[in-house]
């Protein structure tokens, strides 16, 4: 998944609320990254995407970390903290007109609990605030697209590799009807 996450308040470009801490009803914490985070980081993006980056035939171990190096900015992302213990990350940027999610990871252990629900549901409130359209790209086959799904994003270009994803301000997430 190479898809990032806000706080309240404002910041003085407009374009992204500032981060704070934040505790949310199910344990999760977000804090605002730091230039130190980067190699944690860099880590857990190599973990999360081997299995799609080597079925793609598209995994390098250097490449990995490095593309993760190359646009890091902590100004723009919030490490998802449960107990103390970095559980992920996420990025929102300004991009042309838009807001760009990018390098949303979990940790393999927290993945599968409805944590990453929970984030992007965070995410997409505060960008649905600032009347915002999000795009974000995802590799072909992975499992993170029924994820972007279910939130309200849809298919606007695609390629061998990737499938890139749009959802306009205020689209209703697909959930399943309570009985």
């Amino acid at each position: 998944m190479d898809a990032g996450v806000m706080g309240s308040g404002t910041r003085s470009d407009g374009a992204v609320p500032s981060r704070t801490t934040s505790t949310h009803a199910t344990g999760w914490v977000l804090r605002s990254a730091v230039a130190a985070d980067i190699e944690v980081i860099a880590e857990l993006r190599a973990t999360v995407m081997r299995a799609d980056l080597e079925r793609l035939g598209r995994y390098d171990e250097h490449r990995v970390r490095q593309r993760l190096r190359d646009s890091f900015s902590p100004q723009h992302t919030s490490i998802i903290m449960i107990d103390r213990e970095l559980a992920g990350c996420v990025t929102v940027r300004p991009v042309e007109g838009r807001l760009w999610l990018e390098h949303f990871y979990l940790a393999p252990h927290c993945q599968g609990r409805g944590l990453g629900s929970a984030v992007l549901r965070t995410v997409l409130e505060r960008t649905d605030a600032q009347g915002m359209t999000v795009g974000l790209n995802v590799l072909q086959g992975s499992a993170a697209r029924r994820l972007y799904e279910r939130h309200g994003f849809v298919v606007e270009a695609q390629d061998p590799i990737d499938v890139f994803m749009m959802r306009p301000p205020g689209a209703m997430a697909s959930t399943p009807a309570k009985a």
